[in-house]
């Protein structure tokens, strides 16, 4: 997904010096899920947020230019080379009394929770990492701010 956006960033440019945004390639998702299998079978926020990832390295690379540092195009990815997805607002849950972490499309995964996650917090994203042949998840919370009187 990530090359694939890339490939047409680079080829609307050097065509038609048109520039790709990530509102325009998250538009083509819906038609583009619908006649291709892979696509399918991964989570539609999973896909929109590969999407914001090249976003935010052409939008990193556009501000190393203005700055005139060196400006490093975004690069395709290797197969090894990306090592995370994320779910930015659903599409998970945890079960923490049998120790399971369900994610959409790919199915209930055993987990050993290092930290407990306190009761009052809203878990906003999870995102999934490989680090050499491990996975661990990492979850975003939101707390309520306690303000003592």
């Amino acid at each position: 997904m990530y090359n694939n956006a890339l490939a047409e960033r680079r080829e609307a440019w050097e065509n038609n010096k048109r520039a790709v945004t990530y509102n325009d390639q998250s538009a083509q998702l819906k038609e583009a899920k619908k006649t291709n299998q892979f696509l399918r079978a991964v989570h539609s926020q999973v896909l929109q947020d590969v999407l914001r990832r090249l976003d935010k390295a052409f939008k990193n690379f556009f501000m190393r230019v203005q700055k005139g540092e060196k400006p490093g195009y975004p690069r395709f990815k290797g197969l090894n080379r990306y090592d995370s997805f994320t779910y930015p607002q659903s599409g998970f849950s945890i079960d923490y009394e049998v120790k399971k972490l369900t994610l959409s499309k790919i199915g209930s995964v055993n987990i050993k929770l290092h930290r407990k996650i306190p009761s009052q917090g809203v878990i906003k994203t999870c995102t999934i990492k490989r680090d050499v042949n491990q996975w661990y998840g990492a979850f975003q919370s939101n707390f309520p701010i306690l303000r003592e009187k």
